[in-house]
């Protein structure tokens, strides 16, 4: 079956795939084309993730007042049903004209052919130089762009300075290895009482991979090695990837963090930081909204460093597609320039995303919103691995990624987790590039 043929099959769950009986594909949009070049006009469909509708429902309002030609009609999916109800109306031949997808997912339906080229159109963009390549990378197939990064959703290690100052903590040179890391978490905990130095939600695996991952991708591996079609798991051997999990290992077992860590399932994520007991936190800026003003004061935040050296984080969000067989794909179009307009991406913080442009590094927004600026000055070290199993390996309670993390941090220890995850992870790679 070839990569056309396979969305007709359906995708089940968030990233499950089922084939079944194709009923035809649609026919490739031509970015040049006369559909994209004249004056838009008519009535949009969009889909959102419902993890991101809020902003997008102002979004669409702004939009519509500035367009009185065009009329963008928002429909919200939830996210665990996103990827399933998208390739059944591919698979139908009604897709929306847009498509706001996780990034993460962008990949199952550009290897698929269901987006259209969009190359030309967003290379010619006068920003596109300022776009994060890490959202980029998610659209890339063949040295082509299936579509255009809308929102970023990217984790960093943030701190608490007061914590830090009372242990005598400096943040600079402690943050630099996951060695200066254990020491500030030593002295951290040496403060005594409820005064963690750590905090992570060990049984939630979408949060744990947000943040854990990073540690391994600063040294430039991965937990999957090989391009789409033939990857594999990169597990055993993974010397970046045993150390991150003796890291978090050693945590545990110091009792550097609350155990509470055990059976946290992120339902309440970044509350015991916001609270101002824990002394360091990996976790997204969206996290942190809830937090008063004046205890917003006293964070920091630094890129997530490797074992050793280097620094990464993890470039989630959204991406914006357009499916071949869109109705009014030149109304797309002009929906995705203002998504990613400098006034719009600007604004994005307030809803506790980041924008995806560089160039949105004013003074003025540096002043606004200081604890989102590393990321936008740092945008080579953002990373989301190109995979179609991402969400199988990682997200999936059932995992091999939570259960290796399980195994190597609260149990028997790093290396039988490992070995474990090897075959979990070749598996189901195997079995979702068929």
């Amino acid at each position: 079956m070839d990569r056309r043929t396979f969305i007709g099959g359906g995708l089940l769950g968030a990233a499950t795939f089922a084939l079944a009986g194709c009923a035809g594909t649609l026919p490739p949009l031509d970015s040049g084309s006369e559909t994209f070049t004249r004056p838009p006009t008519g009535t949009v469909e969009v889909w959102c993730r419902s993890a991101t509708q809020s902003g997008l429902v102002a979004l669409v309002a702004a939009f519509n007042a500035a367009h009185p030609r065009l009329t963008v009609n928002l429909t919200p999916v939830p996210d665990a049903q996103y990827v399933t109800k998208l390739a059944t109306s591919i698979r139908g031949g009604r897709p929306p004209d847009v498509v706001d997808i996780d990034d993460i997912n962008s990949q199952l339906f550009i290897f698929r052919d269901a987006f259209a080229d969009l190359t030309d159109l967003v290379q010619a963009l006068p920003y596109f130089g300022a776009l994060s390549t890490g959202h980029l990378k998610l659209l890339e197939y063949q040295n082509r762009l299936f579509g255009i990064p809308y929102l970023a959703d990217n984790s960093m290690l943030y701190v608490n300075t007061d914590i830090l100052r009372n242990a005598d903590v400096d943040l600079a040179s402690s943050s630099i290895s996951l060695t200066g890391l254990m020491g500030a978490a030593k002295k951290i905990r040496r403060l005594g009482g409820e005064t963690f130095a750590w905090t992570f939600p060990g049984n939630s695996p979408g949060a744990l991979g947000f943040v854990f991952q990073p540690h391994v991708w600063a040294t430039g591996r991965d937990l999957i090695t090989g391009p789409i079609g033939s990857q594999q798991g990169d597990i055993l051997g993974n010397d970046a990837l045993e150390q991150t999990l003796d890291f978090y290992r050693q945590l545990w077992t110091d009792k550097l963090v609350s155990t509470r860590a055990f059976s946290d399932d992120a339902s309440s994520w970044g509350a015991d930081f916001r609270s101002g007991t824990v002394g360091m936190m990996p976790v997204s800026y969206g996290a942190l909204l809830q937090t008063p003003p004046e205890m917003m004061k006293k964070f920091d935040a630094v890129l997530l460093p490797g074992p050793t050296s280097g620094s990464a984080f993890f470039d989630g969000g959204d991406n914006m597609c357009i499916p071949n067989g869109a109705v009014n794909a030149g109304g797309g179009w002009e929906f995705l320039k203002f998504a990613t307009a400098m006034e719009t991406q600007s604004a994005l913080p307030d809803g506790g995303y980041l924008p995806v442009r560089s160039d949105v590094l004013t003074s003025e927004y540096r002043e606004k919103y200081p604890l989102t600026v590393l990321p936008l000055e740092n945008l080579d070290k953002g990373y989301a691995p190109q995979t179609l199993a991402y969400n199988l390996l990682i997200n999936q309670p059932s995992g091999p990624f939570l259960r290796m993390f399980r195994e190597a941090v609260f149990g028997s220890g790093t290396l039988p987790a490992m070995k474990a995850a090897q075959s979990g992870f070749d598996r189901i790679l195997e079995q979702a590039q068929v």
